[in-house]
């Protein structure tokens, strides 16, 4: 791909009814942000956004069991889940929420767009009532046996055993996840996607989209569009985005349904990030440009929003279903480049479950170990194509095997000989072949790894990038320069500056995987100024979930274009002083995996 083209990195909006926990962040958090590092360092001008899912019925019901509102259960989870990404150091330039009136404007938008352009209508509807209280029952606080392949634990929305979509009346034996009641079914009046009537121009999509695409996304989003049904994008409730049409913008008990309104925060908060910057129009040129490119990020429970739903909205929205229409106000709007969905984390055999406590929450884990180590275990061993399994003794061997004694090791020892015994970075003598050839092929990782990096394959890159470690490492245990040291000083000074050429090749390889420690080895070597830029929290200012009044919001952000950070081997700098280098990581002691596995079962039990 060539620099200096505009990429949108659409990060899945984590949903705030709770904290996160490591299983999500494997999904969305991590590989997003590698990503959007390697496009940055290679020259791509990056708008990476998302924000906190804060509308729909499971956040009120939760509010309404902690005895708060709605607004107060989505404003204290939106700052903790904001705190959390932060101290991953996911570089989000705007990380914000569905519940301001930015994106409440943006939202009724697109909606008025589609209902004119006939992509939305009006339909009678069963809608699932609580027997007990009256309250509308959201389809995913419905379960029951799936009326197709009979798998029972099938939600009213889909079935996640075989991937239809449902609706909660198709269910056989439903009952309430709240309360286990048998759901009642009433008339009610909703607007409808008419998702049938993008069904050519999808499918089109998407089998132009083979041999790019992760297979398995694209095998399942296109069995999801051979039985396309119009679905509702209204519900019972009166926690979310008002429907902007006469009669209906003041009935309190009917909003637009959280996925629909979800899915536009990728262009609303593309929009507010605009207005923050000072350039109102500045969006457009990741929505609208021809050669901008587009990559949403989630895991695989998401697929069917971002592969099927909201490419539709966005086609509807641009005229481009069949029925045809106009653009709205918004202009024309460019659809997914790709969809980068990742597979499930379980922990240690078990599926994450904040009900029944099987979960790692993302601010306890990083109470006791560093971001980049949790950020290296999501890469290396994570849920990029396959199911995977996150065990406490596979964590401590990575993080002692791999961070500490290969990346870490090579650190060390590079810099501590070189500032013991030279004080800086010493000159290059004559170089032999093998100094030639490690050189080389340090610099060739660029290509390699960069490759990978720009297919999504975080895992194959990371090991790319630690092969590299462990040739450096082999190159300094051949050559010995503590041997050399009154035998030939001159060999030995030659030595150090490839070795240390070589850790600074690595650590720009590494940089997107872990940013902290790149910060830390940058400045080990001697270089001033930002290496790679780290998130912070600012705030936002709007109105939220309808209030009158604007009021401050933490939103996440940074300042990521004028880094240091390049894709490319940059010389070192004979003469740059160095100082004795402070251990890059904590070794972990193996007790850690059975005092881990003893709070586990403690909180299980």
């Amino acid at each position: 791909m060539s620099s200096n083209r505009h990429i949108l990195t659409a990060v899945a909006w984590p949903y705030a009814n709770g904290p996160r926990h490591i299983g999500h962040v494997s999904g969305f958090g991590v590989p997003s942000d590698v990503f959007s590092r390697y496009q940055r360092m290679s020259g791509n001008h990056v708008l990476m956004v998302s924000g906190t899912d804060e509308h729909g019925t499971p956040v009120q019901v939760l509010a309404d069991q902690e005895g708060v509102t709605p607004r107060e259960l989505a404003d204290r989870y939106n700052r903790i889940i904001a705190e959390d990404l932060v101290a991953l150091g996911l570089s989000y330039d705007l990380f914000t929420r569905t519940t301001t009136g930015n994106h409440y404007a943006v939202a009724q938008q697109l909606f008025t767009t589609l209902y004119e352009n006939g992509y939305v209508f009006t339909r009678t509807t069963q809608g699932a009532v609580s027997p007990s209280n009256g309250r509308t029952l959201p389809d995913r606080y419905i379960e029951g046996i799936c009326p197709i392949c009979g798998y029972d634990g099938a939600r009213g929305d889909q079935c996640d055993n075989c991937g239809n979509q449902l609706d909660p009346i198709d269910l056989i034996s439903p009952r309430s996840r709240i309360n286990g009641e048998t759901p009642e079914f009433v008339d009610t009046e909703h607007f409808m996607l008419d998702l049938p009537a993008f069904a050519d121009v999808l499918t089109g999509w998407l089998k132009g989209k083979e041999g790019e695409w992760r297979p398995n996304v694209l095998k399942f989003s296109l069995n999801l569009v051979e039985d396309l049904q119009p679905r509702a994008v209204t519900r019972d409730l009166n926690w979310g985005v008002p429907i902007p049409l006469e009669g209906w913008s003041d009935n309190d008990n009917k909003r637009l349904y959280v996925w629909f309104d979800a899915v536009i925060g990728y262009l609303s908060s593309s929009i507010e990030w605009a207005k923050r910057v000072g350039e109102p129009d500045a969006w457009r040129r990741w929505w609208q440009d021809d050669d901008a490119r587009s990559y949403y990020f989630m895991g695989k429970d998401n697929i069917v929003f971002h592969s099927v739903i909201w490419p539709a909205i966005l086609l509807g929205a641009s005229g481009d279903g069949d029925r045809g229409g106009d653009a709205g106000p918004l202009g024309a709007l460019n659809v997914p480049t790709e969809v980068v969905s990742s597979e499930f984390l379980t922990m240690e055999g078990r599926k994450f479950s904040s009900s029944r406590r099987v979960v790692i929450y993302v601010r306890d884990f990083l109470e006791r170990y560093s971001a980049d180590a949790l950020r290296y275990f999501i890469m290396a061993a994570g849920p990029e194509t396959q199911d995977t399994d996150f065990t406490w003794a596979e964590f401590v061997r990575r993080n002692n095997d791999e961070l500490v004694a290969a990346w870490g090791n090579l650190v060390n020892r590079s810099i501590s000989m070189a500032a013991k015994n030279l004080g800086e970075i010493p000159a290059a003598g004559e170089l032999n072949e093998e100094d030639r050839r490690v050189l080389a092929a340090s610099r060739a990782a660029f290509g390699t790894v960069g490759a990978r990096l720009e297919r999504s394959q975080f895992k194959a890159g990371l090991q790319e990038a630690m092969r590299t470690v462990a040739e450096a490492n082999k190159y300094i245990s051949d050559q010995a320069p503590w041997a050399l040291k009154k035998t030939d000083p001159e060999r030995m000074a030659t030595v150090l500056h490839v070795a240390l050429q070589l850790v600074s090749d690595a650590n720009t390889l590494l940089t997107p995987y872990l940013p902290e420690s790149a910060n830390k080895v940058y400045a080990m070597l001697g270089g001033t100024g930002t290496w790679t830029g780290m998130p912070r929290i600012e705030s936002g200012h709007d109105t939220i979930g309808g209030s009158e009044e604007p009021v401050d919001y933490p939103v996440i952000t940074g300042d990521y274009a004028d880094n240091e950070a390049r894709w490319e081997s940059v010389p070192i700098v004979p003469g740059t002083p160095l100082d004795r280098p402070q251990p890059l990581f904590t070794k972990l002691d193996p007790s850690v995996v059975d005092e881990e596995l003893a709070r586990l079962e403690g909180v299980t039990e």
